[in-house]
């Protein structure tokens, strides 16, 4: 005997059970692990349907993954709020939802004023079969060549406009934030020097740290 196909339908919205807050295709949300242990997934909802009396309510998710997730797992340029989005996509149950949360830009995330819990930032789409990223190469900055980590402390040179890791200049953090003016190695003179360090005992000043980047490709 054939089975009876269920009319499943499409939903412009879905209420949050425990937030009460509205979710619609294209928003993201934390979805519920299936340890406790574990964070919660993030997801992009792509649809949302329910069966013919409203009920059974599913999300079509695209999920992100976070960079320990991935083939190549965590490297030093990760931002611990980083996730990729990935080809994989499940239908879940709503009820697996926990809340919203946002997932902005690279450049957008580098210029909040504040990281709530539920930010996150993208700047990767990822392959989850074959591990390759989209774009597959990033600028890199300093002279250890890294790409940029935005949880990561870097100053800017006053000559080329690179920007350095403080370690990586012989500097301790707290230096660096106390620093009007810096000259990188290649850009320094002797009368930069001596601006550099009258600086270095005056006033304190924001450092200058922010989304800069240019200069060379890495993989």
């Amino acid at each position: 005997m054939a089975k009876t196909r269920t009319t499943r339908k499409t939903l412009d919205s879905y209420t949050i059970k425990s937030t009460n807050k509205i979710i619609k295709p294209g928003d993201c949300v934390l979805m519920r692990p299936a340890h406790s242990s574990k964070p919660s997934y993030v997801a992009k909802v792509e649809k949302i349907e329910s069966d013919a009396r409203g009920g059974n309510v599913k999300v079509l998710a695209r999920w992100y993954y976070r960079p320990e997730e991935s083939i190549g797992g965590r490297r030093q340029f990760h931002g611990s709020k980083e996730v990729f989005l990935s080809d994989h996509r499940d239908l879940q149950s709503a009820d697996t939802i926990e809340g919203k949360c946002t997932v902005h830009s690279f450049k957008s995330y580098t210029k909040l004023d504040a990281v709530g819990n539920d930010d996150y930032f993208c700047r990767f789409e990822y392959n989850s079969v074959t591990g390759a990223f989209v774009p597959d190469r990033v600028a890199v900055y300093c002279k250890c060549e890294m790409p940029y980590n935005p949880d990561d402390l870097m100053v800017q040179c006053d000559g080329c406009a690179d920007w350095f890791h403080p370690a990586c200049i012989e500097m301790t953090p707290e230096e660096a934030k106390q620093m009007e003016h810096f000259y990188c190695g290649n850009c320094s003179t002797e009368e930069q020097k001596l601006l550099q360090n009258a600086h270095a005992t005056s006033r304190h000043t924001d450092t200058k740290v922010g989304t800069k980047r240019r200069r060379r490709n890495q993989t």
